[in-house]
């Protein structure tokens, strides 16, 4: 299994718009003993082709065993790893259960990362960030010492520059 201390490598995989075609690709890393990270997947400009995006730490061998693998496949059209300079973005979700004393510091936080107060109850604000898998690790690591009641990430979507 793949640790977290390998560096994190973002795989597209473009494959028809078939019934069952993510379970099978999702299936192929778990019998391989893969770990993904995070994935994505939605419909292209091309309604019959899917773009999965999949995250993974790996060591170049086991990536390069991923890409072999997936490539086999009979739905997949191309595999390939973005670069560092490809446009990577992440959703956050976070519902933080605060009193109105606390308010004040949790909108200065949301301030300095752009991020969207959506929801706001008596109890507690719920906050929207996309960013790059970073930013929203950053952000997280702000609500240490608050009240995080739930939260959810999309997984990184991305695409290459031209």
């Amino acid at each position: 299994m793949a640790e977290k201390q390998y560096p994190r490598s973002v795989i597209s995989i473009l494959v028809e718009n078939h019934y069952g075609v993510l379970a099978r690709i999702a299936s192929m890393f778990n019998r391989r003993s893969f770990n993904i990270d995070s994935i994505a997947a939605s419909e292209t400009i091309d309604p019959g082709i899917t773009r999965i995006t999949i995250t993974v730490h790996a060591d170049q061998n086991t990536l390069k065993q991923m890409l072999l693998q997936t490539e086999r496949l009979e739905e997949v059209k191309k595999v390939f790893v973005l670069d560092s300079n490809s446009l990577q973005r992440e959703l956050l979700l976070i519902k933080i259960g605060c009193d109105p004393k606390k308010l004040p510091a949790l909108r200065d936080i949301a301030g300095v990362y752009n991020a969207k107060i959506i929801d706001l109850s008596p109890e507690s604000l719920v906050m929207e960030l996309t960013g790059k898998p970073e930013k929203i690790d950053g952000f997280l690591k702000m609500f240490g010492n608050y009240n995080v009641l739930e939260m959810c990430r999309t997984g990184v979507t991305a695409l290459n520059r031209e």
